[in-house]
């Protein structure tokens, strides 16, 4: 009997990818796209004319405008020259699926290769290893310490910007304290060398408000000892630790530790993706992107030191449908979840998206939801995909950190809630935002989290959903305009639209807006399209100042990055000291601060002599003089050889004040009754009450409170003699509109300048500010510009954070400090302890001062 079976098909090639989809070769389906749209032509070809060759290129296409069949295509039409396999990849085996279902509708021979590797098709993955199929699979089947893909000719990254997310975090062990205490507690004992006993008492202890919010840094490379000793404690990990750790442990010398009562992160800043040879090895990288920042991110993200970026040309930049925004806390009546509530139940059909924990997530949109309509979550979406809600009549879906690759066209979805800001995801963020001063290096990421996430329900140019703002940190995030400009135009005049239509506005005539636009009858063409058109025209997109700088320092960035993680400790810090001087407009100061620190400590690391080792401590002296608020820096481990930094003189006051009220007539009951007190107060809505508790929170931190005498004075004063005054207006009462009046504004740019008069000088000390107190931290955009450039604004919850890292802070001073007898061991004490609560007023004002009012300051 003769062999059956085919000889090799010879596969015709075509010029450009374009006229590979023209040519009617694709066996595409009758479900297929009747052609292409202009740009995602445009995009394709100009890949074809001018960058087969290029080793990392990122090509923007907006979110709801076409990435995955341009993608295909140039996949397609690159396998064909049959120069190796071909791999799409893709964040979620959900869209993996999505993916390899447009592949088979457009005529693609496609593979899926996800999950577990041992469980691949075997005839699937031969394909792809041969080239004769695509392979489709997730980031994580790529970013693992042993990869099974074969080195491929071309990797394909869909939703490229949320790199960080599915790449950066690959490269760490996380670890969450609710999940694993045994794990954490584990981890926890190596690190006890960086750490204070009062520090570990609290993290072993009961959580309280000032333990919990915090996240603090550790380099344990410079304990060498702590250092083995944390190595050993992360190879003993259970699953899936381990294979995190294996990711990880050859240049765990250069990982940062980000610790905080919750949990623990161990992970270098920049991924070592040049180790993964599946990444590394290809000849070509192509990241199709949403949007394509000028600050770095994409760099950062997956370890590149350069991706050429090609943006959509101008004239063919496509509109993804059309938003209406809604800002529940800006309406009338205060109660912005029963809006949100009554919105969603128009159609009883809604994605909620939050950064919060997929059990709150969940409970949110259960919230949300009206009797008898099905909640769906992560579980029901891993099980039985999208579908299973988009074909659902009625419905809430409530996913967590799930800002990407949802596709919810038309009828499927109305209504997306954006349920907080995303920002913060992870250890490593929470320290840039919270406490480096680094939130320059993450608008981007932040930025393109949102753009995904109101785009989820529009995914066509003539699609429509309306997109509803939840939560005063995301509302005060678009009254931002530094911000708002920062937007596409179309998307900026959507957003204003939206917030001129929520001010102030009666909670029913929103609903009756809603209804309008949800019915997107001629009613809406007539009286809602003109007007976000009129807005539309004088929206003009302005790229930040610093992003520039940023870009500019992220190739020394993976560079040094890269040296380190080989072991070349000397090299990498040279990188990162020849990337500070980009990093230098105001608005990135903070994370110049951090990378002289760290290129400090690496320079000490490698030195050769004591001349080297000299540099490295002056590096880190540099890092604090460059930081505006690097109060983290007091609480790193000193370098050896290192003198102690000098307190800035506003903590040498409080110090000194504190020691004094210690060594005079001090009654330990007394104080105690007045902390109680104190606490008490600043518990209450009562204006008078609670201004009592802000001026004894003042004195306690060292400072000469009072309550200045006069109408529209301050509600307290704090000074630290000539060094540094602060005033504080406290505002209780609820705004109907939910913004901050200007009035209020315009009472506390005053108070600083009362307050020098009362003192008989011209002007207070530089650099001090003006804070209002308000649970309402939204400043309408046409009132910020009014605001003095040093006037913040904080809530009471951070006031009562403060209050109780006071607490503790006598604490410890009535059971420790009186019983020095030596004054400077006494004060030496006293300067650890403030320290190590953030209580110094150095620290207090860095908490104080995390939102500025004044935009673009």
């Amino acid at each position: 009997m003769a062999f059956q079976g085919k000889t090799k098909r010879v596969v015709s090639q075509f010029p450009s990818p374009e006229e590979l989809y023209l040519s009617g070769t694709l066996p595409r389906t009758t479900e297929a796209v009747d052609s292409l749209w202009l740009h995602q032509g445009d995009v394709i070809r100009a890949y074809a004319k001018n960058h087969q060759n290029t080793a990392d290129l990122a090509l923007e296409l907006p979110t709801g405008t076409g990435k995955t069949l341009p993608g295909l295509l140039i996949a397609e039409w690159v396998r064909r020259k049959a120069q190796g396999p071909i791999i799409y990849v893709t964040p979620t085996k959900q869209l993996a699926r999505q993916v390899a279902a447009t592949a088979q509708r457009e005529g693609v021979p496609g593979a899926l290769l996800i999950g577990t590797a041992r469980n691949w098709d075997p005839i699937d993955a031969s394909a792809v290893e041969g080239g004769e199929e695509i392979g489709i699979t997730t980031y994580s089947a790529v970013f693992n310490s042993s990869p099974k893909l074969p080195r491929p000719r071309l990797l394909i990254f869909d939703d490229a910007h949320a790199g960080e997310q599915f790449v950066g975090n690959e490269y760490g062990v996380n670890i969450r304290r609710h999940e694993s205490p045994a794990v954490y507690a584990a981890i926890l004992e190596p690190l006890k060398p960086f750490l204070s006993g009062l520090q570990i008492q609290r993290l072993e202890g009961e959580p309280d408000p000032g333990a919990h919010h915090q996240v603090r840094l550790i380099l344990p490379a410079v304990d060498s000892a702590a250092l083995t000793k944390l190595d050993a404690a992360l190879a003993q990990l259970p699953e899936p630790h381990k294979y995190e750790f294996a990711m990880i442990r050859s240049g765990l010398a250069t990982c940062c530790v980000y610790l905080s009562y919750g949990g623990i992160q161990v992970r270098p800043m920049i991924p070592p993706t040049f180790e993964n040879r599946v990444f590394s090895r290809a000849q070509q990288r192509i990241y199709l992107s949403a949007t394509l920042g000028s600050g770095g991110e994409l760099e950062r993200a997956f370890g590149r030191r350069e991706i050429v970026r090609m943006p959509l040309p101008t004239k063919t930049s496509p509109r993804s449908g059309r938003r209406m925004f809604v800002f529940p806390d800006l309406v009338k009546g205060g109660d912005a979840a029963e809006l949100t509530k009554r919105i969603v139940g128009l159609t009883n059909k809604a994605l909620v998206l939050s950064q919060q924990t997929v059990a709150k997530t969940e409970a949110a949109a259960a919230a949300l939801a009206g009797e008898g309509i099905q909640v769906f979550g992560r579980e029901i979406l891993e099980q039985q995909g999208l579908d299973a809600f988009a074909t659902a009549p009625t419905g809430v879906l409530g996913l967590a950190n799930r800002y990407d690759g949802l596709d919810l066209p038309g009828s499927a979805c109305r209504i997306v809630v954006l349920g907080g800001k995303p920002d913060a995801v992870g250890l490593q963020e929470r320290f840039l935002s919270e406490r480096a001063e680094a939130n320059a290096a993450l608008a981007e990421r932040l930025r393109t989290r949102i753009v995904q996430g109101v785009g989820r329900c529009t995914r066509g140019p003539n699609d429509y959903a309306v997109v509803v703002v939840l939560g005063l940190d995301i509302t005060k995030y678009f009254s931002r305009p530094d911000n708002l400009q920062a937007l596409e135009p179309e998307l900026q005049a959507e957003v204003e639209f939206g917030w001129q239509n929520s001010k102030g506005a009666d909670p029913d005539e929103v609903i009756a807006n809603v209804e309008m636009f949800l019915a997107h009858d001629t009613e809406w063409r007539e009286q809602g399209e003109p007007m976000v058109a009129e807005f539309r025209q004088d929206a003009v997109k302005v790229e930040s100042p610093a992003a520039d700088a940023l870009g500019k320092a992220a190739a020394l960035e993976v560079e040094a990055w890269q040296l380190a993680f080989t072991g070349d400790w000397i090299g990498g810090s040279e990188k990162l000291q020849a990337a500070v001087p980009h990093v230098g407009p105001e608005a990135t100061r903070g994370y110049r601060g951090l990378l002289l620190y760290i290129a400090g400590v690496w320079l000490y690391l490698g030195a050769q002599d004591e001349t080297q080792r000299a540099r490295g401590r002056q590096l880190v002296r540099d890092a604090a003089l460059a930081a505006n608020r690097g109060t983290w820096l007091k609480e790193m481990r000193d370098l050896p050889g290192a003198e102690e930094v000098p307190l800035v003189p506003m903590d040498v006051v409080a110090v000194n004040a504190i020691v004094a009220r210690l060594r005079g007539q001090l009654r330990p009951k007394q104080t105690n009754i007045e902390l109680t007190g104190m606490s008490e107060a600043l518990a209450q809505d009562d204006a008078k009450v609670y201004e009592s508790g802000l001026t004894t929170l003042g004195s306690f931190l060292g400072a000469e409170a009072s309550k200045p005498k006069g109408q529209g004075r301050c509600d307290s004063a704090w000074v630290w003699g000539t060094a540094l005054w602060m005033t504080i207006e406290a505002k209780s009462e609820e705004h109907d509109d939910g913004l901050l009046p200007l009035k209020d504004v315009r009472q506390a740019n005053t108070q600083l300048d009362q307050l020098a008069a009362d003192r008989k000088m011209d002007h207070p000390p530089a650099d001090s500010p003006a804070i209002i107190v308000s649970d309402r931290l939204t400043v309408d955009p046409q009132h910020a510009p009014a605001a003095n450039p040093n006037l913040y604004l904080t809530s009471t919850d951070v006031i009562e954070q403060v209050a109780c890292d006071v607490v503790a802070v006598w604490g410890d001073l009535l059971s420790t400090a009186v019983g020095i007898s030596s004054e400077p061991a006494q004060r030496q004490h006293v300067r650890s302890v403030m320290t190590e609560n953030g209580c110094l007023p150095s620290q207090v004002i860095d908490r104080f001062t995390q939102n500025r009012i004044r935009p673009g300051d």
